[in-house]
């Protein structure tokens, strides 16, 4: 059965010291294999206002804070703008993921046009933050025999190799399933059914997986090869401009 984020996580934002231009829902979530006992992860973006940027006490780049609703744990971190843009300029495949989320708890015109800029902010070398993620995945899978980083590792390929091939960033592994191997819906389901749940006893060998895991590490480095996305982004000036917009308060 499907697990959806609880309908209050709009509530939740009111709070927050500085004004949020989005916050989104990442995590297991938005990677489409969330547990009923899975945290709701929330990433977003916030505004120092710029006396807190130009003076002599600054504010917090980062934000983080945890808590528990109706049974839920959840997380909340959130960046600067400018900490944020500076990311996105980079191959982090974090903030694009959670920049481009379609589980949306909170937005604004800025959330709007950060969208709209992100596909200049694509490159090719994307892809070895997805290679990397894979790694480290796949040895916790090893170490643990624990279900959620074997998913993560196959997720982060999918989505690395997908977003080599087409522009476009996708980070729901249910989306991707056609272009995994065939174990991979069953595994979701099992995953669904337990957070911290071990491989099924009837799911593939570990020659297999191994196997499967190279081979879709193969095709990944083969996208990025043939991608034709570029080796820098382009959106570096207009991301500028925005920043610069906001801390004077002519985003509008």
């Amino acid at each position: 059965m499907t697990v959806v984020p609880p309908t209050w996580l709009a509530d939740v934002c009111a709070g927050e010291p500085y004004p949020l231009l989005f916050a989104t829902v990442s995590g297991a979530h938005l990677y489409g294999f969330p547990s009923r006992d899975s945290d709701v992860d929330l990433r977003g973006t916030h505004a120092l206002p710029v006396e807190e940027v130009v003076g002599l006490r600054t504010g917090e780049e980062t934000i983080s804070r945890s808590w528990e609703r109706d049974g839920v744990e959840v997380d909340l971190v959130t960046h600067d703008l400018l900490k944020f843009c500076r990311l996105l300029l980079t191959r982090n495949g974090y903030v694009l993921e959670q920049l481009l989320s379609p589980l949306v708890v909170a937005s604004s015109p800025v959330h709007e046009e950060l969208v709209a800029l992100a596909p200049a902010c694509l490159t090719r070398h994307h892809a070895h933050h997805y290679l990397g993620f894979a790694r480290t995945q796949w040895r916790l899978f090893e170490r643990t025999g624990e279900l959620k980083p074997l998913l993560y590792t196959f997720r982060v390929l999918l989505t690395g190799a997908h977003l080599m091939r087409t522009g476009r960033v996708v980070a729901d592994l249910t989306r991707l399933l056609p272009y995994g191997p065939p174990y991979l819906p069953e595994l979701v389901e099992a995953k669904r059914a337990a957070e911290h749940g071990a491989l099924p006893g009837d799911g593939p060998g570990s020659e297999r997986l191994a196997g499967d895991v190279l081979e879709l590490t193969a095709a990944l480095e083969e996208a990025r090869e043939a991608s034709a996305l570029p080796d820098a982004p382009t959106a570096g000036a207009a991301v500028h401009d925005l920043v610069v917009r906001v801390r004077l308060g002519r985003e509008g």
